[in-house]
């Protein structure tokens, strides 16, 4: 029987959303705790703690493709592509974690 993998590309900002950060994982709740944690060099430092956009994918090379091509992206490309499905842009983990927090 074939295995089910999932991996994840994702942007996060900081409060003010002057930054995006755009990163890949095979567990997103894991990853993005350590992010709200201070556990990533980069997002420590900029305070980027706040999920605004994921995609879903099964096969890794998609996903490392899509990461690559987003980074590449100018800034206002990747505001226009969360908006879409986040206008607000709230924090999309915001109840992942109350009873840890």
């Amino acid at each position: 029987m074939p295995r089910n993998y999932s991996f994840y590309v994702y942007i996060l900002t900081n409060q003010t959303r002057t930054v995006l950060y755009t990163g890949i994982t095979n567990d997103l709740d894991r990853r993005v705790w350590q992010h709200k944690r201070g556990e990533s060099k980069f997002t420590s430092e900029y305070k980027c703690n706040i999920l605004l956009y994921y995609e879903h994918f099964t096969d890794v090379r998609n996903a490392i493709a899509r990461e690559k091509q987003l980074k590449k992206w100018a800034r206002g490309w990747k505001l226009e592509l969360i908006k879409a499905i986040n206008p607000h842009m709230i924090d999309l983990s915001r109840d992942w974690y109350k009873d840890a927090i």
